[in-house]
């Protein structure tokens, strides 16, 4: 999976690496020095929590999909908002508003270095 060359693109490329349903590919989106937060008020950091909280969400069998609300760029720092869900034939297993925060890498890709996955909702209590 080539890692994104654009902030805007990270959300495609996210969203392609879920539906692989490889743990590795999708572990390869983000720096894992960083904070996921797999669950409402239940942040988590380190290569061993990211990796369970990623294989905890391939396990809702379905295809991902995340629209980009909007990407906000400055230098090597992005800030998007995205809507995104979980669906399988047709049935939504899961859905949430979310606030992600990008970095360009050395090599030119952007990871996710901040995935609150919820942090857009209406009732996200900090």
């Amino acid at each position: 999976m080539n890692l994104p060359r654009r902030a805007e693109d990270a959300h495609a490329t996210l969203a392609a690496a879920f539906n692989t349903g490889d743990v590795d590919i999708v572990m390869s989106m983000y720096d894992v020095s960083g904070i996921i937060v797999p669950e409402p008020n239940k942040p988590v950091s380190g290569q061993d929590k990211f990796r369970e909280s990623i294989t905890a969400i391939l396990s809702i069998k379905g295809t991902m999909e995340i629209q980009t609300v909007y990407c906000l760029q400055t230098g090597n720092i992005a800030l998007g908002r995205s809507e995104w869900n979980i669906t399988d034939n047709g049935e939504v297993k899961i859905s949430a508003k979310g606030i992600e925060v990008m970095k360009l890498q050395p090599d030119g890709h952007w990871k996710i270095i901040i995935d609150q996955a919820f942090g857009a909702e209406a009732d996200l209590v900090a």
